[in-house]
C-alpha cells in the first residue's frame, strides 16, 4: 500500500519514499484513529498527512519520549536541532538524518503550506520543557494556537475546500483545538504523571479541584465528586469547541469530507467513552471500541465510494447531442 500511495502521489526520489514510508509507520504506530481516517482519503493525498502526523509525532517524542531521566536542557537541545533540521530541509537541504524533516519539507513545497504553522508548533513543544499548567482558559488557547490549531492549517491545503481557504480556515482550526483538548481530557492521569496539567487551573478551582487533589486520586485510585464535576465541565467545553469546529466539514473538497468526518465522529467518541467510564481518566485511559472504530470506519468507506461516484458523473462527457431533425426518425 506504501508503494501505490508514493507513486500516486508522485513521489519517486528514493531517498524521499523512505522519508515517507517513515512517517506512514510512525502514524500507523502511533496514531491509530488518525490512521485509519486517513485510510479514507485519495491515495495520492494520504502521504502529505502521514508526513504531517510524523513531523508533529517526532517533536512530541522529543519532549516527552527520550530517556527517562533526561533533562530539559538536553531535550531542548535536541528540539532545536530538529527545528534547524526542518529549516534547512525547507529552505531546499537534504538532512538525511531527518527524513521526518524531508518529508514535510516536500510536502509543504508540494500543497503550498505556510512554514510559519510549523515555526508556530515547535513553539509550543518548546513550552512544554519548561510550563506545566495554565491558570485560564485564554492561556491554553494561546498555546494551543500552535500546538493545535495549526494543525488543522497546515491539513486544509492538502484536504482541499469547496471555499476559500479562508473561510474554512477557522473550523479546520477549531478542530485541532477539539482533537487536543479530547486528548488532555483522555490522557489527564498520563500527563499528571509528566508532571503536566493541561486543564485550565480557573476552571479546576470553581470545582474546588488542585493538582493536590488530582495526585492523590491518581495514587489511591479513588473518586472525588469534585474531580467528576471539573471533569465533566471539560467536556462540555470540548463540545463546544467541536459545534464551532462542524460547519467545516461541509467546506472541505467531497472527496476529503469522509475522512475527516470519520476522525471527527471518532475523536468526539472518546469523549462518551470518558463520560461512560465515569470520568475515571486519572485511573485509565477511555478508548473508543474497537467493534465502534469498525463502524465508523465503514460509514467513513461507504462516504468515499459515494463522493467518488459523484466525481466520476461529474467529469463524466455529456452524451452526443440528438440533431433536432433525427429525432423521431425512422
Amino acid at each position: 500500500m506504501t508503494r501505490r500511495e508514493l507513486d500516486a502521489a508522485g513521489v519517486t526520489d528514493p531517498v524521499l519514499r523512505a522519508a515517507y514510508t517513515r512517517c506512514r509507520r510512525l502514524n500507523a504506530r502511533h496514531g491509530r484513529t488518525y490512521f485509519l481516517a486517513t485510510r479514507l482519503l485519495p491515495v495520492d493525498r494520504r502521504p502529505a498527512v502521514h508526513a504531517l502526523y510524523g513531523f508533529a509525532r517526532r517533536a512530541d517524542d522529543i519532549v516527552d519520549d527520550m530517556a527517562a531521566g533526561t533533562a530539559p536542557a538536553e531535550r531542548a537541545a535536541a528540539l532545536t536541532r530538529f527545528e534547524e533540521r526542518l529549516r534547512h530541509a525547507l529552505s531546499g537541504g537534504r538532512p538525511l538524518e531527518e527524513p521526518v524533516a524531508l518529508a514535510l519539507a516536500d510536502t509543504a513545497a508540494r500543497h503550498a503550506i505556510d512554514p510559519e504553522h510549523f515555526a508556530d508548533f515547535l513553539v509550543s513543544m518548546r513550552d512544554d520543557l519548561t510550563v506545566t499548567d495554565y491558570a485560564t482558559y485564554d492561556d491554553l488557547r494561546a498555546y494551543m494556537h500552535g500546538s493545535a490549531a495549526v494543525i488543522g492549517l497546515q491539513m486544509l491545503p492538502v484536504l482541499g475546500t469547496v471555499t476559500t481557504r479562508a473561510e474554512a480556515a477557522p473550523h479546520a482550526a477549531a478542530l485541532g483545538v477539539a482533537f487536543q483538548l479530547t486528548n488532555f481530557l483522555r490522557d489527564v492521569g498520563e500527563d499528571l504523571d509528566r508532571g503536566r496539567v493541561y486543564l485550565p487551573a480557573d476552571l479546576l478551582a470553581a470545582h474546588g479541584v488542585d493538582r493536590a487533589l488530582l495526585r492523590w486520586s491518581r495514587r489511591t485510585g479513588r473518586h472525588d465528586g469534585r474531580i467528576t464535576a471539573a471533569l465533566r465541565t471539560a467536556e462540555d467545553l470540548t463540545r463546544a469547541v467541536y459545534r464551532d469546529a462542524a460547519p467545516g466539514l461541509g467546506m472541505l473538497d467531497p472527496v476529503a469530507r469522509p475522512c475527516i468526518r470519520t476522525a471527527y465522529v471518532l475523536y468526539r467518541g472518546i469523549l462518551d467513552a470518558v463520560a461512560d467510564s465515569g470520568y475515571a481518566v486519572l485511573h485509565r485511559r477511555a478508548v473508543v471500541s474497537r467493534g465502534r472504530r469498525a463502524a465508523v470506519a465503514a460509514q467513513g468507506l461507504a462516504g468515499v465510494l459515494a463522493a467518488r461516484l459523484r466525481a466520476r458523473h461529474a467529469s463524466a462527457p455529456p452524451p452526443p447531442r440528438v440533431p433536432r431533425e433525427a429525432e423521431g426518425a425512422g
